[in-house]
């Protein structure tokens, strides 16, 4: 297994009003189902988790709206990189049926927070494999794919160049009962092959194989949800 490096430091997310205006800006609110004036009395009264902490002890709390209300193809086109839209690939077009798996439990709601988030630095160049039992020693679960676009949404700067992370915690189970071995990431594309030159920098939605290690993928995650 690789041997991890010293995680970078993640600049605090704004406060939870401020989140909330984005989110209603986007028109997220919207394609959920949810008045703006809900979402605006959600962030209000859930002000004082923003002081969850990282693990280089930034205060982080992510407001994200439950995936069956706001599913993945529908939030990765908001995503937005040097004036191009995020895009998912094209051989994923399932991505919606990626859905919370193991240890990773949603509050009930259709809003809810992700506290203590991590883009994973350290373990870049680890498989999806290697990655997850180590995060569940350090008692944090992995992303989901709607929180990973969440968190980009709200702070577009998580997402670098050869700094992109994994949200293994959506997977998908095939009909017989087994998970499929592509896992979720979110990285920049590079205009090649199927993605077309036009989307060279736009954010991208796309996979990785179970067993396989990619230096610029960390494995995004979480010290837990809170409703």
């Amino acid at each position: 297994m690789p041997t991890p490096a010293s995680p970078p430091t993640v600049t605090p997310l704004p406060p939870l009003a401020a989140q909330a205006e984005r989110l209603i800006e986007l028109g997220v609110h919207e394609l959920a189902g949810i008045p703006a004036d809900e979402l605006r009395a959600f962030a209000a009264g859930a002000g004082g988790a923003n002081d969850g902490a990282d693990r280089n002890g930034n205060g982080v709390a992510l407001l994200a709206v439950h995936p069956d209300r706001a599913p993945a193809s529908a939030l990765a086109p908001l995503l937005r990189r040097e004036g191009k839209p995020g895009f998912v690939v094209v051989d994923m077009p399932d991505v919606d049926d990626f859905a919370p798996s193991g240890a990773v439990e949603l509050p009930d709601g259709p809003l809810y927070l992700v506290t203590g988030l991590d883009r994973g630095d350290d373990m870049a160049n680890w498989s999806p494999e290697e990655a997850l039992p180590a995060l569940t020693e350090q008692d944090r679960t992995p992303l989901l794919l709607t929180e990973g676009i969440h968190w980009v949404l709200q702070q577009p700067e998580v997402l670098e160049r050869n700094r992109c992370f994994m949200t293994i915690g959506s997977r998908l189970r095939k009909a017989n009962g087994t998970l499929d071995a592509r896992t979720p990431a979110i990285w920049i594309s590079n205009g090649t092959g199927r993605d077309g030159r036009e989307r060279r920098g736009a954010p991208k939605v796309g996979w990785c194989w179970w067993g396989n290690r990619h230096t610029w993928l960390g494995f995004g995650s979480t010290t837990g949800r809170e409703s």
